[in-house]
């Protein structure tokens, strides 16, 4: 986001600090005032897409003058009206009743957009570099996934900690062949600018230098060490109703994507949904939680994170102490400002094969959220993949209405550029770019799609899945959801129940 935004390494290392620190104070909030599930908070990638629809907007792309902290004070104001929404929408219990119109077959699509929403930036620019990129993603695959079953005095290191350990083994790997120059090219230098570069030969060079070196980021050098994030470090924030009606929106979709985050968690740890009420706080909380990531200025919004149902699984630990001490321990790390710097010094390769891994991990959590319903359904499948496919089918006729100055941005940010000339036209600009930006969102017209088509469509509340996130009271009494569980897992599941009602 930041070099997009025109940023320096710097700005990228405090943004990096920034998201620690409202990171660790979020989680620590949720875990005492949320749904006291033990879920981490953290800067959604729901919140992504976006951010870059508004920062590539015209006028914000053509600026020349203090550009970065321009268009992160508009995502501040923009992020602050969402989340005063997801506020209102959660604490006002309007959330429990849009719970009644929620259920696996709109979150299972909606989580899959978010992982699918990002394709084109993925192997693109892990491919600038990939004699570091690929050994990463097949470092990855091969411990999650091939000796995920090996422990190593009693613990499954090659499974739990397959990410950073991946990183961190092809980081030194790539830290080598920079020193011992194997991107040293004759006469060029990884300090010049690209658009300084007057050689051919050097010009040809520079991708590579800027993609594979561990040594171009000037943020460890410029950080400080020790450096306090404070709110509104940006400037004030700037209020715009075109870029407020977008959050307003994506905040719902982030609350949809949490939603499913809440029962799936909450099936694996107390083998029942967790209840009207405590979805309720746990979505006006995360509205408070982004309010604090937009006075800091993080760039995007606070939610639930969609991985947190996978680390509970491989991991087995669904302490909330263990997450508070994680939490704190961010907290403790975003005033050091080297920390964000070291993070900020990740090749650009690197950074974007993990994101291939993440992301496609998303895309497989969504869709394992169909397991509460009846998969085999022609009514179900027909829903999952009309809107997930009119959800990416749509945003791309959307995003061939470009201007020609978009042609000079990267071809991963050109398909966020479309609301500045989508086909949207009301007479109105600041509508225009709303509309045209909402329909150029893969996760909002999935969401939208799959809502409405779920509840018109006919069909059981067991075929949809419905009874699964109910009341433990409304289970009990319907006797067909219950036919599709094997014997144990009835009877585990009526005994925690029976704890639950006491009966």
């Amino acid at each position: 986001m930041v070099p997009a935004m025109g940023g320096t390494d710097k700005d990228t290392a405090t943004v990096i600090s920034t998201m620690l620190l409202v990171s660790g104070i979020t989680t620590v909030l949720h875990s005492y005032f949320g749904t006291r599930l033990p879920l981490v908070q953290g800067s959604s990638f729901v919140y992504l897409a976006p951010a870059l629809v508004i920062m590539n907007s015209r006028e914000l792309r053509n600026l020349t003058e203090h550009k970065f902290r321009h268009i992160m004070r508009e995502l501040q104001g923009a992020i602050i009206v969402g989340s005063l929404f997801q506020s209102i929408l959660g604490f006002s219990g309007l959330m429990s009743l849009l719970l009644r119109l929620i259920n696996p077959i709109v979150v299972a699509p909606t989580i899959t957009a978010v992982g699918l929403a990002f394709f084109s930036y993925g192997f693109p620019q892990a491919g600038s570099c990939v004699e570091i990129s690929l050994p990463l993603i097949l470092l990855v695959l091969i411990f999650t996934l091939y000796l995920r079953g090996i422990s190593v005095f009693g613990h499954r290191v090659f499974q739990i900690q397959a990410v950073p350990m991946s990183v961190v083994i092809i980081w030194v790997y790539a830290f080598f062949l920079t020193a011992g120059g194997a991107y040293n090219y004759k006469g060029c230098s990884s300090d010049i600018p690209s658009s300084n570069i007057l050689t051919d030969a050097c010009r040809q060079h520079a991708y590579t230098m800027k993609h594979c070196r561990t040594d171009v980021s000037n943020a460890l050098r410029t950080a400080a060490w020790v450096r306090i994030p404070y709110p509104l470090q940006w400037g004030i924030p700037i209020f715009r109703l075109r870029t407020s009606i977008m959050m307003i929106i994506v905040s719902l979709v982030a609350s949809v994507d949490s939603v499913g985050t809440y029962h799936s968690a909450s099936m694996k740890i107390n083998a029942k949904p967790p209840t009207p009420g405590i979805v309720s706080r746990g979505i006006g909380l995360e509205g408070f939680s982004s309010l604090l990531a937009g006075l800091w200025g993080s760039g995007t919004g606070s939610t639930t994170l969609t991985e947190n149902v996978h680390t509970i699984e491989i991991t087995k630990v669904a302490s909330r102490r263990a997450v508070e001490l994680g939490a704190v321990f961010l907290i403790l790390s975003s005033f050091i400002g080297k920390v964000g710097a070291i993070l900020a010094s990740i090749p650009q390769a690197l950074a974007a094969a993990i994101l291939c891994f993440v992301w496609a991990l998303i895309v497989a959590l969504g869709l394992r959220t169909l397991q509460y319903s009846q998969t085999a359904s022609f009514r179900n499948i027909t829903i999952v993949g009309v809107s997930l496919f009119l959800g990416l089918s749509i945003p791309a006729y959307v995003q061939q209405h470009q201007s020609e100055s978009s042609l000079i941005l990267p071809s991963y940010l050109v398909p966020y550029a479309a609301a500045s000339s989508g086909p949207t036209h009301t007479g109105d600009k600041q509508l225009d770019f709303a509309i045209n930006g909402l329909l150029s969102l893969n996760m909002v017209m999935t969401l939208l799609i799959a809502f409405v088509l779920d509840n018109t469509v006919p069909g059981s509340k067991q075929e949809r899945g419905v009874y699964i996130w109910s009341s433990a009271e409304d289970i009990l009494t319907d006797s067909s959801a219950l036919s599709i569980y094997s014997l144990p897992s009835q009877v585990n599941r009526l005994c925690s129940w029976a704890k639950c009602l006491g009966t």
